[in-house]
């Protein structure tokens, strides 16, 4: 049972699920200063996951630090989604190819784990690469931003490009939640006046890097779905979008036309 005194500074911090959280507290914590100070970092507002060290994603345990972008689990759909398209890929002499842009600590490649594909993310923070390198040890993994961190090599060769850009309307940001707002990289959070800035960037090049008949897989919001597809269909790709009310994901699709030769 859990300590009352941890659970009811939980709550008075605004903790909705203060039990389960205490519950997961005394379970990471080694010594009693060592559950005060946990307490006190998630009293201040910091994310429950950070402060443990790790976010649940999918089954499986993700490493994630201060200062990174928490994986949600609205983003399971973009992750299934991936896996899906890259076992559909018809066989050939090499491996599918799987992209994660702004991976942040890779959940989406961490899943594909064992799936027999050639997966690569890349993200302008090297803290979160730092995760990522743990969650999915064997994805290449780059620094830099967007398609300015990959190898040429991919160039016209992939097979599966996903994406969870950030796609917060600037003017929204401040009403976020604080332990997004404050804790959070404000670069993993601001998509933008209309949320979909890195959508355009990421739909306009898709073309170049995609293999014929590869697909472009990007989250975002049912209220945004139609910008970023417009995004998609302006670069000459066809689109569609898939949602999940109970994760409450959104995907939009962008295939580039043509055989797939491999």
């Amino acid at each position: 049972m859990s300590d009352p005194h941890v659970v009811a500074r939980l709550r008075a911090a605004g903790c909705v699920w203060a039990e389960d959280e205490a519950v997961l507290l005394e379970g990471a914590a080694t010594s009693t200063d060592e559950l005060a100070r946990l307490v006190a970092r998630r009293v201040a507002g910091e994310p429950l996951e950070t402060v443990l060290g790790w976010a649940e994603f999918l089954g499986r345990r993700l490493a994630v630090v201060p200062g990174v972008f928490v994986p949600r689990r609205r983003t399971e759909l973009l992750a299934r989604t991936t896996a899906e398209r890259a076992r559909a890929v018809p066989a050939g002499p090499r491996r599918p190819v799987v992209v994660e842009l702004c991976c942040g600590v890779a959940p989406v490649a961490a899943s594909l784990e064992g799936a027999g594909a050639e997966v690569h993310g890349c993200d302008v923070s090297d803290t979160a690469l730092g995760c990522a390198r743990s969650n999915a040890p064997s994805a290449a993994l780059h620094l830099g931003d967007l398609y300015d961190a990959l190898p040429a090599d991919l160039l016209g060769r992939v097979d599966v490009l996903a994406a969870n850009a950030p796609y917060v309307p600037t003017d929204r940001v401040a009403a976020m939640p604080p332990e997004a707002r404050d804790h959070e990289p404000l670069v993993a959070l601001d998509g933008g006046v209309d949320g979909v800035d890195l959508h355009r960037r990421i739909a306009a090049d898709a073309p170049r890097w995609l293999a014929p008949g590869g697909v472009l897989l990007v989250e975002t919001s049912p209220a945004q779905a139609a910008l970023t597809t417009g995004a998609m269909a302006a670069a000459g790709l066809v689109t569609g979008v898939e949602t999940d009310d109970e994760v409450g994901g959104c995907v939009a699709i962008g295939v580039r036309p043509g055989g797939v030769s491999r």
